[in-house]
């Protein structure tokens, strides 16, 4: 028998959508601190960060599939106890290598959050109500990176790293409490046969020009905000001497951005064409990182230097990338579920590549995070004009 979902289900929906930010964004203020526990180097000090949005980026294309064989809610439910045993195995590990072991494992399970989510909403709600829902998501989504550095920063400050994986914990239990408790299976109608092998679609999608231009220009912007992200726990606390809860309070400007990016994309919806609002969060970003280059090489590192032009990207990332999506999607109206998949992935590979690139070089100065920023503006620029120059055609995928 169909049920229909009350405001404690949308509560519960809303809070597997914090999954994410709980592997990501609380991670970011104890990184120094992680890196001089286990005596790490920079380059493997990323990879902590990066196998999480790497292994993220995999599973999103993941758990759809699989959850369209064998429902949602046990799918669901198995990818929340992963991220409670890896945060759990995070918390107690006593190397580097266990870790990153226990970092997969958060990772592999936290991929389920954004997109069964959104799959759930979709069933639970129909067509008439998911654009609410999804909007609904998505601010409870951007909620976790205003909370999660400034928390995470305290929590360090005041009871060391390992708290920030204990509290990962406790909210995990919570969330998997309320998800086996408020959610009912929506979906219903599952694949019978074998799961559906989806390369052929990812092949047909990938190889028209527009619709690369469009999943690859999101990814690299995304490249260059998790870059900087992922440099300024760093430059913030080892180089200029900041707290981590300093960095956290810097750090809100970014999701600030976004979220006014977010709203002026919104407001211009439908007046403005989806390939001039890529254009203009494209030259925004491109104008902000040429400035930020130009005062890091020329004068010396301040907060305002790395958080100011923080705020700038993800204001630009705010108004191109829900355009760069729904122009992607526009594209191939028949494999809308794939397309936004490879979106999502490309944006969560993408910053994995480049943070871990920045690691690479990093050596305690300001000048690698401004050269791994650059080159991924570099490339999200070409996409970005490959778009606005093509925006008279309008050839779909049926």
């Amino acid at each position: 028998m169909n049920r229909s979902p009350d405001s404690r289900f949308a509560a519960a929906l809303g809070a597997i959508s914090l999954i994410g930010p709980l592997s990501i964004h609380l991670f970011l203020p104890v990184m120094p601190a992680v890196k001089s526990a286990f005596d790490m180097s920079p380059a493997l000090t990323e990879v902590t960060f990066s196998v999480t949005l790497a292994t993220m980026a995999f599973m999103t294309l993941v758990y759809g599939n699989i959850s369209d064989r064998y429902g949602r809610r046990p799918i669901l439910l198995i990818g929340l106890a992963l991220f409670v045993a890896g945060s759990a195995a995070t918390a107690f590990a006593t190397s580097a290598p266990t870790l990153i072991a226990g970092r997969l494992v958060q990772a592999l399970g936290a991929g389920c959050g954004v997109t069964l989510a959104r799959a759930i909403a979709r069933d639970a709600y129909g067509p008439e109500r998911l654009v609410k829902a999804i909007a609904y998501l998505t601010m409870a989504y951007a909620l976790g990176p205003m909370i999660a550095p400034p928390f995470g920063g305290f929590l360090m400050d005041t009871l060391g790293w390992r708290s920030t994986f204990f509290f990962a914990v406790l909210s995990g239990v919570a969330i998997l409490i309320a998800a086996y408790t408020i959610l009912f299976e929506t979906h219903h109608r599952r694949t019978a046969g074998p799961i559906t092998n989806p390369l052929r679609s990812y092949a047909a999608l990938l190889s028209q020009p527009r619709f690369a231009a469009f999943v690859f220009q999101s990814g690299f912007q995304s490249g260059g905000f998790f870059s900087m992200a992922a440099a300024a726990p760093f430059l913030m606390t080892e180089y200029l001497g900041h707290t981590p809860t300093e960095f956290g309070i810097y750090f809100l400007l970014f999701p600030i951005g976004y979220c006014l990016g977010n709203w002026i994309s919104s407001r211009l919806s439908g007046r403005v064409s989806i390939e001039v609002m890529v254009m203009a969060g494209t030259l925004l970003f491109t104008v902000t990182i040429v400035g930020q280059a130009a005062f890091v090489l020329l004068l010396p590192l301040t907060p305002a230097m790395i958080f100011i032009p923080g705020f700038l990207i993800s204001a630009a990332q705010g108004l191109s990338l829900p355009n760069a999506q729904a122009g992607a999607i526009r594209i191939a109206p028949s494999l809308a579920g794939t397309a936004a998949g490879i979106g999502v992935f490309l944006q969560m590979f993408c910053g994995a590549m480049f943070s871990q690139i920045y690691g690479l070089f990093a050596d305690g100065t300001p000048y690698p995070m401004v050269w791994t920023v650059s080159t991924s503006t570099l490339l999200a620029l070409v996409a970005g004009v490959y778009i606005y120059g093509t925006r008279h055609a309008g050839r779909t995928i049926e």
